[in-house]
């Protein structure tokens, strides 16, 4: 139904803009610089936005002598994203290119810091011949130098992976593998059928020793199994694998315990549709089974993710996002929370329970306790977080993202990030100087010598007197003046929120616009994240007519303010923010623009397409066959006789979050009362615009000449 918390957000780096060599980095202490004067400084371009790097992944060597650091950005040529992993070195504060395939992410050190591992689908080479398979392998580095090699040569993806406690073997999740003879006999009897709910098996997860992964001459290369007779009836497994356990459910993820005796896995279904809180659950194996039966862990209606064993390997913490269910009892889209749970007894204890935001990512201390990533309004913050206690550390404005820890260092690796600041890693000698974190990238420098604009949190109340509260973009050198023209631009989730962060993308595109001399008004309307579970709750069963209310009551308070110019207004957003613009312009004619991507239109028919319909339901109270009238009467296609506002709307071909249908629907509907209107379709994406970036990029450029179109219209 939504984009979830600030997640496929795709940033990218220009071809370029980053040269594959040693990155100098400046040893100045991280200092906060809210609100600073653009000066000068020339505006963002559209080709500079796109040029935006996104970090993505980070791990630090256990004492804390180095780190590693995944990125994502475009290949224009390739019409791909490429990810690639950079190493940061302490001693001298230097980044340098780990891998340049363009294929490489998710790294892991080894508990002894000896080796790196990480997921790549880069070729096999054998006989000078690249394979022709694409499988995502388990690949592996020694830090000391040499290079990188498979975990194993058999074409089977990486589902989730760890290190054993001792780091003498990785443990892997895969889709468990059929026979060659089985497979080709599978594909002769269905040709291209999709078998709903059976094209995929589960899981099974192997043991694999590094030892037996190290490269050999190659004449000794071939797995075993394939230089026997009877190959083609044989399992395609590594030939020194040994399989731990199986699961029917796909795993999502896998941690080993510090002291090497128990796996614990996330479970998911085979369809990837969250259709089922129980298809999501955590299990535990001991690490030194063969074959044996997972132990279930959770029973609750809750989405577990980011697992993590606590430093004596009897604790095994995990939060659940918000908007994404509950652990303690019934379904409901409350903001994230943290728990941790005892794997003898079972017993689970909700943690960090008396702070009133919303937490989403959080650390294993060097202590032994939590550090947590806290969104309250529109701040995220680190806490140290101690049984329900959560002591906020002395840091800096702003964002904290990824936050990282070691076992043999109180160092904390982390990225920030402010409006005014594009993200960057960071790292602290410790929790108790945040404030003096200096920055080990500089990957985003190009946007502090381009003008970006000013902002200030913006408040006011709903029509039934709830406190909402917003953010406003100024364009450069317009900080506080009045009568502005203004885009609403309103987040997805609705579990997310808009604050002091920075945002590039096709998706957020807030600092563009702004730059283009649109005031920007981002909205947190009921349902958001780190205003508390109560203001995260109403919006059900007003899935739009109450967050729209609350969106409304603020571009009219903004107006009332003389801030906003009345007769030139715009509003937009993606996912959620789509759906809520679908609705508003069926409500009012006072925006001279509207831009839409991926918003469903009707509920019902969305429900039965979207991989995310349990909370769907929830919000709506009810199925559709339960609730008819709701489904209805909260949907804005019923209403579309009223719509006068110029639409833009995309849609990514394969999108099964939001229906790619329901981009047909508004098209239509469009069409039949002579809105004038534009519909993209991208092929072959999905809800994140994922797989290429001339897409994302094309977006906002329509989008924006859109904006302008219709504005200058009405003058």
């Amino acid at each position: 139904m939504k984009i979830r918390k600030r997640l496929p957000y795709l940033h990218f780096l220009s071809l370029g803009l980053l040269s594959l060599g040693v990155v100098s980095l400046s040893a100045q202490p991280f200092a906060a610089q809210s609100n600073r004067s653009s000066g000068a400084k020339p505006p963002i371009s559209l080709d500079e936005f796109f040029s935006y790097i996104e970090i993505r992944g980070l791990a630090l060597a256990p004492d804390g002598s180095s780190a590693v650091i995944g990125t994502a950005r475009a290949d224009w040529k390739q019409n791909r994203f490429r990810t690639d992993l950079w190493m940061w070195h302490a001693k001298d504060n230097s980044v340098t290119p780990l891998s340049s395939t363009g294929h490489d992410s998710n790294p892991h050190y080894s508990p002894d810091g000896k080796y790196i591992a990480f997921r790549s689908n880069r070729p096999l080479i054998d006989e000078g011949q690249a394979a022709k398979d694409a499988a995502e392998r388990v690949w592996i580095l020694p830090v000391d130098g040499g290079d990188a090699f498979p975990l194993y040569r058999e074409p089977l993806s990486v589902d989730a992976y760890t290190w054993s406690g001792d780091g003498k073997s990785i443990f892997v999740a895969t889709q468990q593998p059929i026979s060659p003879d089985a497979d080709k006999a599978e594909k002769q009897t269905w040709k291209d059928t999709v078998r709903w709910r059976k094209q995929r098996r589960g899981d099974d997860i192997l043991r694999l020793p590094i030892t037996d992964a190290i490269p050999q001459p190659k004449h000794l290369l071939a797995s075993a199994a394939n230089d026997k007779p009877d190959a083609r009836k044989k399992l395609p497994l590594p030939t020194h694998a040994v399989v731990i356990a199986q699961s029917p459910l796909a795993i999502e993820e896998l941690v080993a315990s510090p002291d090497g005796s128990t796996l614990a896995f996330e479970s998911r279904s085979v369809i990837n549709r969250q259709e089922n809180p129980a298809d999501y659950e955590i299990y535990l194996v001991s690490a030194n089974a063969t074959g044996a039966t997972p132990r279930r862990l959770t029973h609750n209606e809750g989405y577990e993710s980011n697992l993590r064993w606590g430093r004596n390997s009897e604790t095994l913490y995990f939060n659940v996002g918000a908007a994404s269910g509950s652990a303690e009892h019934a379904y409901e889209d409350v903001q994230g929370r943290l728990y941790g749970i005892d794997v003898a007894s079972g017993k689970l204890t909700r943690l960090g329970s008396d702070y009133g935001g919303s937490w989403e990512r959080y650390a294993v201390a060097n202590h032994g306790g939590l550090l947590g990533a806290g969104e309250t309004g529109t701040q995220t913050q680190l806490y140290d977080v101690t049984g329900p206690k959560a002591n906020k550390l002395s840091g800096i404005a702003g964002t904290y993202g990824a936050i990282v820890t070691a076992s043999k260092t109180p160092k904390i690796l982390f990225t920030h990030s402010a409006i005014d600041e594009p993200g960057e890693v960071y790292i602290a000698e410790d929790a108790a100087h945040l404030a003096q974190s200096k920055p080990i990238t500089q990957f985003n420098k190009l946007f502090t010598e381009r003008a970006l604009p000013q902002w200030s949190v913006y408040n006011w109340k709903s029509p039934d007197g709830t406190p909402v509260q917003g953010v406003l973009l100024y364009p450069p050198g317009k900080f506080g003046q009045k009568h502005l023209r203004m885009f609403t631009l309103i987040h997805g989730g609705p579990g997310d929120a808009d604050g002091n962060r920075f945002g590039a993308d096709w998706y957020d595109w807030a600092i563009l616009a702004a730059d283009n001399n649109w005031l920007v008004f981002r909205p947190n309307y009921r349902g958001s994240s780190g205003y508390g579970d109560q203001f995260e709750l109403e919006i059900r069963p007003e899935i739009v007519s109450l967050p729209g209310k609350d969106i409304l009551a603020g571009v009219d308070k903004l107006v009332a303010d003389g801030v906003a110019d009345p007769n030139h207004l715009a509003v937009g957003g993606y996912s959620y923010g789509g759906y809520m613009t679908d609705w508003l312009i069926t409500q009012t004619t006072r925006f001279r623009s509207a831009v839409s991507g991926a918003g469903a239109v009707e509920h019902a028919s969305n429900w039965g397409n979207d991989d995310m319909p349990y909370d769907d339901a929830w919000i709506l109270g009810g199925l559709p066959w339960q609730q008819p009238a709701r489904y209805q009467s909260e949907a804005a296609l019923f209403q579309f006789d009223k719509v006068k506002t110029p639409v833009h709307d995309v849609i990514g071909g394969a999108d099964i979050r939001v229906a790619a249908e329901q981009g047909y629907l508004l098209e239509r509907a469009l069409q039949t009362e002579n809105v004038p209107h534009v519909f993209l379709v991208f092929p072959g994406e999905g809800h994140g615009l994922a797989n290429n970036p001339w897409h994302g990029y094309i977006k906002v450029r329509d989008e924006m000449q859109w904006l302008e179109k219709y504005d200058k219209a009405g003058k």
